[in-house]
């Protein structure tokens, strides 16, 4: 069989105005879901704090987002991180998350993706010769949250655990009115974002088996009524009180060897690949308040839109303003899917992309 190849060197990317930058990235995933890093092209986003930052990006650079989560480039699930400078004096780079619908206060498959990113990138300082895991110190918008990436050689290898901001509960035994149901009772807890909790079952559906449409739906509804019925507030930020969305769960909250399944649904209706590793930091601080847990007693939390799978167990126990918290380990593995460079035509009338709804 023929192949023909062309004796023209390739370019890097194709003729474009030099005064509109192109946009670079790495992709990644950790269980399935992805995360877009912004290499280069994007401004400079500017502030005194990390939330500042957040703020002016929502506010001034918010085509950034769009053009690199959504079509034509990226896709209604797409998850993205640029990268900034923390004032932290502990922290080795800070990040802003990205999605469909804006800006995220935490997300822990990103930080366990970052983990390996920031080490292999030289981001941080080189580990010790024989050194078997490095530490890396991630400014998200909820606060400092440590990594720890599993390396060999200096070189990350894909198992990255974190230990997260303090973590709470937040309501339990919260009755909701959500239409076409009957009134629910849903638990909200916090694990640097604030997420509803529910048994798929008591909206008539199997997390393990449903139609990933029909849990959207479902989740979707409860986000809405949850947020129309209780004001959620963060002791040490108005940036930080929102519902970020509902992870359905199998119900099976009391300790087990075996995994437990759930499906998160954040933003716009978008749908988390993996277990979410800030749900299952939120869900552990809500078994460890329930006392269906203990201090360091791990259990394994399962996707049931993909199988993969992270761990979590609550390592010691901290306050966050006068709720009593814990500070939570997820574990997961990340993996590399590639690289891009996109350009942006200014006479592109979906230059800053598009969503079907």
């Amino acid at each position: 069989m023929q192949t023909v190849e062309s004796t023209r060197p390739v370019p890097l990317l194709p003729p474009h105005d030099p005064g509109t930058p192109a946009l670079s990235v790495v992709d990644m995933h950790a269980g399935g879901e992805p995360l877009r890093i912004v290499m280069a092209g994007c401004p400079e986003v500017v502030g005194p704090t990390l939330l500042a930052k957040r703020r002016f990006m929502r506010q001034h650079l918010d085509h950034v987002r769009r053009r690199l989560m959504f079509e034509p480039r990226g896709h209604r699930d797409m998850y993205g991180a640029v990268l900034v400078r923390s004032e932290l004096p502990d922290a080795h780079l800070g990040v802003l998350f990205l999605h469909n619908e804006g800006y995220s206060s935490m997300c822990g498959h990103a930080v366990l993706a970052l983990g390996r990113f920031a080490l292999d990138f030289g981001l941080v300082p080189a580990p010790s010769a024989g050194a078997r895991e490095a530490r890396v110190n991630i400014h998200c918008p909820c606060g400092l949250v440590a990594a720890f990436v599993e390396c060999e050689g200096g070189r990350s290898r894909g198992p990255v655990r974190f230990h997260s901001v303090p973590a709470f509960a937040l309501a339990t035994d919260l009755s909701v009115d959500v239409p076409g149901h009957e009134k629910l009772v849903v638990d909200i807890a916090y694990g640097g974002a604030f997420y509803a909790f529910v048994s798929a079952e008591k909206l008539g559906l199997d997390v393990c088996s449903a139609k990933t449409r029909d849990l959207v739906d479902a989740a979707t509804a409860v986000t809405k009524a949850v947020t129309a019925q209780f004001k959620i507030t963060h002791p040490d930020s108005e940036d930080l009180g929102f519902l970020y969305g509902t992870i359905l769960t199998d119900g099976k909250d009391a300790y087990s060897e075996e995994p437990t399944t759930n499906i998160c649904v954040f933003a716009d209706q978008q749908v988390d690949r993996s277990p979410t590793g800030s749900g299952v930091t939120a869900r552990i601080a809500l078994q460890y308040h329930k006392g269906l847990l203990e201090l360091n007693q791990t259990r394994a939390f399962k996707s049931s839109t993909t199988g993969s799978v992270f761990t979590g167990k609550a390592v010691r126990e901290a306050k966050c303003g006068d709720f009593n918290a814990v500070i939570v380990e997820v574990s997961g593995r990340a993996h590399y899917t590639g690289t891009a460079s996109f350009i942006v035509e200014d006479d592109d009338p979906l230059r800053d992309g598009f969503l079907l709804k």
